[in-house]
């Protein structure tokens, strides 16, 4: 493995900044007579809002992070077994996350055994005794018992779920799709065992990226007509793979003290990201994040990369650390951050609290929207600090 500068706290900002993003789009998803420009666009639109760029940010960030976790391993001396299993692991933990919340979208809300909000919260509790970030002196046996615990309810409830098809019939847990964890915990798997396969040569990760765009282009121009198994279009594991490619040409230039030339490849890959996403969105389905298009992966990525040159400036050179200090646990536990919401929305709706009209649309909206971001990742900051976290 070649080497890697110190953790890059700009990294770290731009995290805490998409988590806090996603949390915001996510609610304000719910407003209602908001700005067009700031929500998903439809799915046979062409064309992205603000919302649309958050995920594509968030894939290709924990490519940028991928390098120096599994490098950081290889320091503390864990072998190459290890270093699989924590990849394997980490990824499963991902997928059975993902796979247990995208079954929320058909849970009956009449035949089931319980109600829905029940079941998420039941579900989303049991994730926390699993992957909890238990501290070291806390007894095995305990924390084997809570991680049991954890796994038999995730079981208990796959027993008792019960869903609806789209033609009323009963169903099973099943995977339409894997949600967003899903998705990330896929392109996580690939990615990351492609970069220790690869031992971090550049050469093979640019080679990597360039054939997951071409499969995501031909996925687009009808080249090829079925999609892969596991990264499908490839669309999640080109932004992926983008963000650890850009991260290991950071590591080879800082290593040979060409910091200067950063900034400026940095900027013009951007832009030429960017400006390619545009040239071939009339050629290959238009742009869209819900049917993941190269154009709006390319000009997401494009997105990122400057935003990311910015926070390096800002962060890295500029020495402000506490840059958006207010959100850090974002940055810092940001697989907590993204489950919070999943207990305020539910926990809501078994109580039946809803909120207020003026709360519900326009600037009001969107601004309860912002409060409820702040929040979240407040209470996480304070659940840091009892190091009630996650951890996979």
């Amino acid at each position: 493995m070649q080497k890697l500068p110190k953790r890059l706290l700009s990294i770290d900002v731009l995290r805490a900044l998409t988590m806090f993003l996603m949390i915001f789009v996510n609610d304000a998803s719910g407003v209602k007579h908001i700005p067009e420009w700031i929500d998903h666009a439809a799915g046979n639109a062409d064309g992205m809002g603000f919302a649309d760029t958050i995920f594509p940010a968030f894939l290709f960030i924990l490519g940028l992070s991928l390098p120096f976790a599994i490098n950081n391993r290889i320091k503390k001396g864990d072998s190459s077994l290890n270093i699989l299993i924590y990849i394997l692991t980490r990824s499963a933990a991902l997928l059975i996350m993902g796979f247990y919340h995208v079954n929320i979208e058909t849970y009956s809300l009449t035949n089931a055994l319980i109600p829905r909000a029940m079941w998420v919260l039941i579900v989303t509790a049991a994730f926390f005794l699993i992957w909890l970030d238990y501290p070291d002196t806390m007894a095995k046996a305990r924390k084997y018992t809570l991680i049991g615990v954890g796994f038999a309810l995730l079981i208990g409830m796959a027993v008792i779920y019960k869903g609806t098809d789209e033609e009323g019939r009963s169903i099973g847990m099943h995977t339409s799709w894997w949600g967003i964890l899903g998705i990330i915990g896929w392109s996580y798997l690939v990615c990351a065992c492609i970069y220790f396969a690869a031992k971090g040569r550049l050469s093979v990760l640019v080679g990597a990226l360039v054939v997951f765009a071409a499969i995501n282009i031909a996925a687009h121009t009808g080249l090829i007509t079925e999609k892969l198994w596991v990264i499908g279009d490839a669309s999640s594991v080109t932004l992926t793979m983008g963000g650890i490619v850009i991260s290991r040409w950071y590591a080879e230039w800082a290593e040979r003290g060409k910091t200067k030339l950063i900034p400026l490849f940095f900027i013009g890959a951007g832009i030429l990201l960017i400006v390619a996403g545009l040239l071939i969105r009339p050629y290959a389905d238009g742009v869209s994040k819900i049917r993941s298009t190269p154009a709006w992966v390319f000009i997401c990525s494009g997105i990122t990369i400057l935003m990311f040159q910015l926070f390096i400036y800002i962060v890295d050179i500029g020495g402000k650390k506490d840059f958006l200090k207010a959100i850090r646990p974002a940055g810092t536990s940001t697989l907590t951050c993204y489950l919070m919401p999943y207990f305020q929305v539910f926990l809501m709706e078994l109580l039946h609290i809803k909120f207020p009209y003026l709360l519900m649309n326009g600037l009001g909206g969107l601004l309860r929207s912002f409060a409820v971001a702040f929040i979240l990742i407040w209470l996480v900051g304070l659940m840091e600090k009892k190091r009630l976290r996650l951890k996979i």
